[in-house]
């Protein structure tokens, strides 16, 4: 079993622990009906609609 000569120092792990936990953009989308930016796989909160059918009802307020 290898066995590592000296230690380690508290650097080098907190560097290499930092290297993995970078912050992503958030992805989007497009609604298919009204072309305003969503998330993906989630209902669009502008119309209402996701996949081409309304889910939730919006009413448009003047």
């Amino acid at each position: 079993m290898a066995v590592p000569k000296k230690k380690t120092s508290k650097m080098k792990t907190r560097s290499r622990r930092a290297a993995n936990s970078k912050v992503h953009a958030r992805s989007h989308a497009y609604c298919s009906y009204c072309g305003a930016p969503k998330m993906p796989h989630r209902v669009c909160g502008n119309c209402g609609y996701y996949k081409n059918r309304q889910v939730l009802p919006i009413e448009e307020y003047d």
